[in-house]
């Protein structure tokens, strides 16, 4: 299953757990019920106690919170996802024009240096069984030809390892790299449910004198969380958008050269691709920027502190690859 379904799948599973926040409004109307009649009695007790006349307007506060209970699926929810849906469509308007299939862009450049190869008469027979075949037949039994025999297949299986490794290893960062973005979006959807779920008792416990905070806190952190995926989707086109123009000036290369070696070009592409699975780590922490919200302060900090002990590991693997290889053309 690709990534770009997996994301719907949460997607729908977002929707699908939203009927359950409609068990908690029950609940919620008692809680909020009996936090208004106490609220509503002690500003009423403290305005005849001053003798004072008693003012309405904050009184409205907790019929306000009331309704939003009572509605809270459609007056809430639908508000708010619908006043934010319009920023992750731009978003991944954003990410559908930048990004190109860098799969076939890579798979063209793969071609590219095959043929470059093929077509040098000194290196055709690291490529091409045929042309290998052939260079074997014209070498005779001499100790001079045996020698060159060996070295022919030693050049061979060194580069095919060489070649092994790169693809092997762009390979598994390129998983990482789209299993940080659906890492992100899996606690994005439980964030979401979660709130969502719980919001009634979060609007009903704001109506209590000392927590009238938890509304806006709610807000703030259901409203944070939401922005994880726009964040996201302007971030991979970033990257994509990057990744394209390394491979377009490997390209360029390759078409202005008429030699082809595993280079530093590779490695800088796989540097990028770390910097990009940390960079998906970083959004918590972006979001928080946008709108603040404080409780989320342990978890982005764990997170980072997570995503730093990552980057080390990738890091180390990723400089010695590519020290061996760049070391290997020095020598060569």
């Amino acid at each position: 299953m690709e990534s770009d379904n997996l994301h719907e799948v949460l997607a729908n599973l977002y929707n699908e757990m939203m009927p359950l926040a409609s068990n908690m409004i029950a609940m919620a109307k008692g809680l909020g019920g009996l936090g208004a009649l106490f609220y509503i009695a002690l500003q009423v007790w403290a305005a005849l106690s001053r003798a004072e006349p008693i003012d309405v307007y904050p009184l409205l506060r907790p019929l306000a919170i009331g309704l939003c209970i009572m509605f809270f699926p459609t007056l809430v929810l639908g508000t708010i996802n619908s006043v934010l849906s319009p920023v992750v469509k731009g978003t991944h308007l954003i990410l559908k024009e930048q990004v190109i299939d860098l799969r076939a862009l890579q798979q063209k450049k793969d071609q590219l240096e095959r043929q470059i190869l093929a077509n040098n008469p000194e290196t055709a027979y690291l490529v091409s069984n045929e042309e290998f075949d052939n260079k074997i037949q014209e070498l005779g039994w001499s100790i001079s030809d045996l020698t060159s025999i060996s070295t022919m297949y030693l050049e061979r299986g060194m580069y095919d390892f060489k070649k092994s490794i790169r693809d092997g290893f762009r390979e598994l960062l390129e998983n990482v790299f789209h299993a940080s973005a659906l890492v992100i979006d899996t606690i994005r959807t439980f964030f979401l449910i979660v709130l969502s779920i719980f919001g009634p008792i979060a609007f009903a416990i704001s109506i209590w004198s000392g927590f009238s905070s938890s509304l806006s806190q709610w807000l703030s952190r259901y409203i944070s969380v939401y922005l994880w995926l726009p964040i996201s989707d302007i971030l991979s086109s970033i990257l994509a958008r990057i990744q394209t123009l390394i491979i377009g000036k490997d390209l360029e290369r390759l078409t202005s050269s008429s030699t082809s070696t595993l280079d530093s070009f590779d490695t800088v592409y796989i540097l990028f691709m770390i910097i990009g699975i940390v960079g998906y780590f970083t959004i918590p922490t972006l979001s928080s920027w946008i709108i603040q919200a404080g409780a989320g302060g342990n978890y982005t900090r764990n997170i980072n502190q997570t995503a730093l002990r990552t980057t080390n590991m990738a890091g180390a693997v990723s400089g010695s690859v590519g020290g061996n290889i760049l070391g290997q053309l020095i020598k060569k």
